[in-house]
């Protein structure tokens, strides 16, 4: 059962001080001041002020709205700054660089033998765009040559089945891009306030639901696509093939979106996607005889946080309709749209849909899509229950191809990996597929191509499957230090102890064999989806962290604070009494966060 631990009525908004802009309509700006008590609902007061034009309100050093609106078309002065012999880009470009998949960032272990940029060593991360996790062979190994020649030497598989460069240097970003540009791929829209990678279940089964996913997933990437021509101006050998002037952007408009918005497709039954964490989720809906009939759809998910802020919150997706599937792309459409009016541009922290959602409640939300798309939406049908499969090692496609899948640990592909990687692609010309947790699957694979596959498998001395712990195979984490800007901790690279020390602990105790989701995030923006681990941990501030727990295997449930402010080397140890107890009082084959989620907080917490 889908629950939401984070209530609404836990967050109180001060009447006197709370100020939330509802909507723009030309030049009147409505603003809804509210409070909440429980049990009664919200109470909403609605004030209409006019002014001249949208007021332009500063929430921080840089005004992010004005960027985005005076950016002519995701331009800004990329272009001139791109020529410069600087090694960074100015605030607001790198800002709109964003939208272009590109992060500029430092290596902050380098901060203090660095003496230029005020003590910063910077670089960039390039994300691609892959909608499903699709990883065409000529892509993927162009993305190889690229980590080699320009990054630094590795490849990372995000929590959305993107890859990301890490450590390309300003001179060689438009070299980096057009070659991902050449060889089938994209950054455009990776990142910013735009709709981000949409994701798909990733292993590429014959079966009419996956089928239907992996095509809804490519209708809504294109239908969401930007039409900025800078992008292709900025990046293509420096010709104009476009016009200079704005692109017309029918969705987004002139400002894009209030915050970044994400999309999956899950099928029924399979939610390795994380459905309930996305602004919107699609489910394809088949009838008995394996037709499909249409699309369930949920809306208002995302699990940023801010410590201290009780007004930033996870909040899991509403299960919210169904349309026929002609009608899928206008209700896409329509959501989008709904978000891009009236969710709130003045501060970011409050810009999800999510906030939308809990603001306004369902119900109207629901009446402003069916506004924008011209028909009304039908009930949500019901769905068999959720599992949250993997995919390792070799298995059948249905269609007489088998597909293999890596295991990638934090979703870094380096050493011999890697070098597996290449070589089996190079070799057989077998597409990939990059997989919401971080690992990644060879498709498509015929009967000769297997022999060929095993073979590099033993050359490269791959683990097997049977040789990965049931820990390691369900952990996600976030690169965090010493790239990320938002960082507050490590993650990445003190996961795989953690998960060591989990793991002796669990043979001791007679459950080596038992999967628990670990989910680790070196600040609380939860890039690695840590609020639905059954163990959640969260970075605070350096070597501390927040320790969540209570989440679920299928991903359906939020956790809860546990523990605050643990160091990284105590973690497993703070954790193994509650194995214990686990392993002495579960029921049947209850789940470590089944069993934290039943049991009493307060015991627990004793």
């Amino acid at each position: 059962m889908r629950s939401n631990a984070y209530r609404l009525s836990r967050h109180v908004f001060d009447l006197s001080s709370e100020i939330r802009s509802a909507s723009i309509h030309g030049d009147l700006t409505g603003v809804s001041l509210r409070h909440s008590c429980e049990p009664s609902p919200p109470a909403e007061v609605f004030l209409f002020l006019v002014f001249p034009s949208q007021p332009e309100i500063r929430m921080s050093k840089l005004d992010v709205e004005r960027v985005k609106t005076e950016s002519r078309g995701l331009r800004g002065t990329i272009p001139e700054e791109l020529r410069s012999d600087a090694s960074t880009f100015g605030e607001e470009a790198a800002t709109l660089l964003k939208f272009h998949g590109v992060y500029q960032q430092d290596d902050r272990d380098a901060r203090k033998s660095a003496r230029e940029n005020g003590g910063k060593a910077y670089s960039f991360m390039v994300r691609t765009k892959n909608p499903g996790g699709f990883l065409p062979a000529a892509f993927y190994l162009a993305v190889d040559r690229l980590a080699d020649a320009f990054g630094n030497g590795t490849i990372r598989v995000t929590t959305r089945g993107g890859l990301q460069l890490h450590g390309v240097h300003k001179d060689d970003l438009k070299a980096v891009i057009a070659e991902i540009n050449a060889r089938i791929g994209s950054t455009l829209g990776a990142c910013g306030d735009i709709n981000r990678n949409v994701m798909a279940p990733a292993p590429p089964f014959a079966h009419p639901a996956y089928a239907a996913a992996r095509a809804a997933a490519r209708a809504i990437a294109e239908l969401l696509t930007p039409r900025a021509t800078a992008y292709y101006e900025v990046w293509q050998d420096g010709e104009v093939v476009h016009s200079t002037e704005p692109a017309d952007e029918p969705i987004y408009g002139t400002a894009f979106l209030p915050r970044k918005f994400k999309i999956a497709v899950a099928v029924p039954g399979d939610n390795s996607v994380d459905l309930y964490t996305n602004d919107l989720g699609v489910v394809p809906v088949l009838d008995r005889a394996g037709t499909l009939v249409g699309y369930n759809l949920v809306v208002g998910g995302g699990l940023g946080m801010t410590h201290g802020k009780t007004t930033t919150f996870p909040r899991l997706a509403d299960e919210f309709a169904f349309v026929e599937s002609a009608r899928l792309l206008d209700a896409v459409r329509a959501i989008v749209i709904v978000q891009r009016d009236y969710g709130d541009r003045t501060n970011r922290r409050h810009a999800r849909l999510k906030y939308l959602i809990a603001d306004r409640g369902l119900a109207w939300f629901r009446e402003q899509v069916e506004a924008e798309a011209g028909f009304a939406l039908e009930a949500w049908r019901s769905l068999p229950p959720w599992t949250s499969p993997q995919y390792l090692g070799w298995h059948d496609a249905g269609d007489g191809t088998a597909f293999y899948g890596f295991s990638i640990p934090s979703g870094r592909v380096r050493d011999n990996v890697k070098a597996a990687l290449r070589d089996i692609v190079a070799a057989t010309g077998v597409d990939l597929i990059a997989t919401p947790d971080q690992n990644v699957l060879a498709v498509g694979v015929g009967a000769e191509a297997r022999v060929t596959i095993d073979a590099i498998l033993v050359r490269h001395a791959i683990r097997s499957p049977q040789d990965i712990s049931a820990r390691e195979k369900h952990a996600l984490a976030c690169p965090a230090l010493p790239t990320c800007g938002l960082a507050l901790a490590e993650s990445e690279r003190v996961l795989p102890s953690i998960i060591a020390e989990i793991d002796a602990i669990l043979g001791q105790l007679g459950l080596d064999s038992e999967a628990i989701a670990i989910r680790m995030t070196g600040c609380p923006n939860g890039c690695a989806r840590p609020y639905l681990g059954e163990v959640g941990i969260v970075g605070v501030s350096a070597d501390r962290y927040n320790l969540y727990l209570g989440g679920n295997a299928t991903s359906t449930r939020l956790n809860q604070v546990y523990r605050e402010g643990v160091r990284a080397a105590d973690i497993p140890a703070v954790l193994a009494p509650l194995f214990a107890r686990w392993g002495a009082q579960r029921e049947s084959a209850e789940g470590f966060g089944d069993f934290c989620a039943r049991v009493a907080w307060e015991k627990i917490a004793s």
